[in-house]
């Protein structure tokens, strides 16, 4: 067996981010786009000692459960992945991946609960972040063409997995509002009938980077925010009166200027052309102001659906003290505080820590504080002397899970309650492993916040062991 080498194999489950997984020779085999029940012919791309990976290139068998995407660039672009595979079943192999982790990593053998779906599993997204190309993703058709396929033009879409220079030229979106590719599709006809070039990452030429669309669940508030290399107040304006015209519903409208060789669409200065500069959406009764820089969960309805259960779980009693760990803008921390005497929020990033406590400002939540810090240096002895002994934690951390120091400290501070909410089950299962040691876990909740995608995320709750 070599790298190379052309396979075929049953399909036979799902594995680490959605691919479809069987066995050959004894080995298991990985496959993208595979879906369980398919039969499958692939080139192995990558040989490894217990299990290989390989590229799908035929299907000679198609899985019953099997259906036709959506969209017409479910097969190639990273944005939604599993367009091939039913709602419901896409529900049932999170659930599954999740008792995988739990079982497997965790050594635990609490119940995982079905995976509470979205209503809504398309549209859903309430930020997309288009980039601008001059060097379009060429699909595997055009790579196999015997004549030569030029990649050159002005490219308006996302980014091909795994490159940062070439851009899938998007023709149809099914993530966001409908008016969301309408926009973007907009500024790209703007482009071409107006020969005005997208940036180039490596000649540092071009004008258009980014274009960022935000809309709000709650309200009819609707932000577009267009990256540009550099100011030019020609091309600007008559954009800008173009835009207003063709889409009146834009509530507020945004420039914001890159000049930097960095990639991320976000400007070293920005400037408002229309509105107020922001949008502003609800979760629960809180409101929140959410400007071109602020982080806000994706999809908002089903934040709600996420922190419901979290509440549930966690059961906060009137004279409760709640910690809230990597707590962000502190949305979550405000959902709870209705039912706590005190919510302490826990955050690294400075901005964060910022809004949080604007947010709180806002919502006259007075009984919410916010410290700026990194979690295994800043949660000590000193701020529980502080703020009081926590009831009630709740843990969010990043895709890598809690530091081993952190864990440490939960084992030493021994608080009654401990929610635990995961966007990697993996990570989740580990440091439930090593919490085990003086917690038990007594429930586990996926929630599905990204449908047509493999990710997932997860709630714990823990009980301190008497």
């Amino acid at each position: 067996m070599k790298k190379g080498q052309l396979i075929e194999l049953p399909i036979h489950g799902t594995a680490f981010k959605g691919k479809g997984v069987g066995r050959y020779e004894e080995r298991a085999v990985f496959v993208k786009g595979a879906v369980p029940g398919d039969v499958v012919k692939a080139r192995i791309i990558k040989k490894k000692k217990s299990f290989l990976e390989a590229k799908l290139l035929e299907i000679i068998e198609a899985s019953e459960d099997r259906i036709t995407p959506k969209c017409q660039h479910a097969g190639v672009c990273g944005g939604c992945s599993w367009q091939q595979v039913p709602y419901e079943k896409q529900l049932a192999y999170k659930r599954q991946q999740v008792e995988d982790h739990i079982r497997r990593i965790g050594k635990c053998d609490t119940l995982v609960n079905d995976t509470l779906p979205c209503e809504q599993p398309f549209y859903y997204r309430n930020k997309m972040e288009y980039s601008f190309s001059p060097r379009r993703w060429l699909s595997d058709d055009e790579i196999h063409r015997e004549e030569f396929v030029d990649d050159s033009g002005f490219a308006a879409g996302l980014h091909a997995p795994g490159r940062f220079d070439k851009i899938l030229n998007l023709h149809e979106c099914h993530l966001q509002d409908p008016i969301s590719f309408r926009l973007l599709d907009f500024v790209r006809n703007y482009a071409l009938k107006h020969n005005i070039e997208a940036f180039d990452t490596f000649e540092k030429t071009g004008f258009f980077r980014h274009l960022v669309i935000r809309t709000s669940y709650h309200t009819s508030d609707l932000m577009v925010n267009l990256v540009c290399y550099y100011e030019d107040q020609g091309i600007i304006e008559d954009l800008y009166a173009k835009m207003m015209e063709q889409f009146p519903s834009i509530t507020t409208f945004i420039i914001s200027i890159n000049d930097q060789p960095n990639p991320t669409a976000t400007g070293r200065y920005q400037f408002v052309l229309h509105g107020s500069g922001h949008i502003e959406d609800h979760i629960g009764p809180y409101r929140f102001t959410i400007d071109p820089k602020a982080f806000f969960q994706t999809n908002t309805a089903q934040a709600e659906a996420l922190y419901s259960v979290v509440a549930d779980f966690a059961d906060i009693q009137p004279a409760d003290v709640v910690y809230d760990l990597y707590c962000g803008v502190g949305t979550l921390s405000l959902y709870l505080s209705k039912q706590a005497s005190k919510v302490v929020g826990i955050e690294l990033v400075d901005e964060a820590i910022e809004n949080a406590r604007i947010n709180a400002s806002k919502n006259g939540v007075e009984h919410a504080f916010f410290v700026k810090g990194d979690m295994k240096d800043t949660f000590n002895e000193t701020l529980i002397q502080q703020y009081g002994h926590p009831n009630v934690l709740i843990t969010d951390p990043p895709r890598a899970g809690m530091h081993p120091d952190v864990i440490t400290q939960l084992l030493d501070l021994k608080a009654p309650k401990i929610i635990y909410v995961s966007c990697d089950s993996s990570t989740l299962a580990r440091d439930l492993a090593l919490l085990s040691e003086a917690y038990s876990i007594d429930a586990i909740q996926p929630v599905d916040m990204f449908p047509q995608t493999y990710h997932i995320e997860t709630v714990a709750a823990l009980t301190l062991k008497l």
